[in-house]
């Protein structure tokens, strides 16, 4: 019962960061604008709020559990921003919207890892490449908690967990019940009905990409304080590439894709824990981490047919072709 419990938990402590990237790459890809990006998106953002955690912790007096939350909110701001650089590209230059993606990740790793050195260097004297942040406290709700196996949702749980899970709300209800959800749907499906109507495809555009890079941005400040308890080059671990295959597997909607990020989190706290029961050596500990994307292989082979992408998704929009 333990062994499923602490299963139950861990995965939605890894499931429910995953989600909330996922979501942003839904907006950005249902606003027709391919996304390959949220995992340069991510680090971006981590980095972000991982500066003002170490500054705050290390001039302020302020609580840890308000760096997190200030912090949460700079990586939102910081992935945001970023993401500015891949909208530019694939909006305003017409680039590839695929390479540029590939390339916004390879550039985020680089410039993350020397500006890290720079300022641990500047502050401590020491050009170390992370940042140690430590790992967010945890609640446990009284009473509910108790119920075998139902009360592991309820056991341990970190608070940007429900924050994400609020957030999740109002980006539905943004993208499915909202005046401006409704133009960004329409961006994937038919820009050119969008702009004959009076919108507007490339600030909708622009703002869906803006939004991804902030959700991700999130997510990546949620690994940071939970799984690695610092920011460092290793956050860049494929969890931004797993996003994107859950946001595929939920067909471009977010509650199915929350489904699937649970999915992936209950597999890969499974295998750990089934690490730990067997009495294995840490090293395999890396293998079993391995199978949310051995699943996500065997999904792709069975299910991959049955998705369909926002028609114009990956197309640059040209008004001369309306």
């Amino acid at each position: 019962m333990t062994y499923i419990s602490n299963m139950i938990t861990d995965g939605l402590a890894f499931g429910i960061p995953l989600f909330i990237m996922a979501i942003g790459a839904i907006y950005s890809e249902k606003s027709g604008v391919t996304n390959l990006a949220v995992e340069g998106f991510q680090g971006v953002g981590a980095f972000c709020g991982a500066v003002l955690a170490t500054v705050l912790g290390e001039y302020t007096g302020l609580d840890s559990q308000v760096i997190l939350y200030l912090a949460l909110l700079m990586s939102f701001l910081g992935g945001a921003v970023y993401a500015v650089l891949h909208a530019l590209l694939c909006i305003r230059f017409r680039a590839d919207q695929t390479i540029s993606g590939v390339v916004i990740n390879i550039l985020a790793v680089a410039l993350t890892t020397f500006l890290t050195s720079q300022i641990n260097g500047i502050l401590y004297g020491n050009a170390s490449n992370k940042f140690m942040l430590g790992v967010s406290s945890r609640f446990t709700v009284p009473g509910i908690s108790n119920i075998p196996i139902l009360g592991a949702v309820f056991t341990s749980v970190y608070p940007f967990e429900i924050i994400i899970l609020v957030m999740a709300v109002f980006l539905w209800y943004l993208m499915y019940r909202s005046r401006f959800g409704m133009h960004l749907r329409a961006c994937g499906e038919n820009p050119q009905a969008l702009d004959a109507a009076g919108g507007d495809v490339a600030k909708t555009r622009y703002i869906a990409v803006m939004i991804s890079g902030g959700l991700s941005g999130i997510g990546g400040m949620c690994f940071a304080y939970s799984i690695m308890s610092m920011f460092s080059p290793s956050i860049y671990l494929g969890y931004g590439y797993l996003a994107i295959a859950a946001m595929i597997f939920g067909n471009w909607n977010i509650i199915p894709t929350f489904f699937v990020c649970i999915f992936f989190g209950l597999a890969r706290s499974g295998g750990n824990q089934l690490c730990l029961r067997m009495g294995l050596a840490s090293i395999y500990t890396d293998l079993f981490m391995m199978v949310p994307y051995i699943l996500t292989l065997l999904l792709l082979m069975f299910f991959s047919k049955r998705n369909r992408a926002p028609r114009a998704i990956g197309e640059v929009y040209d008004k001369g072709k309306r």
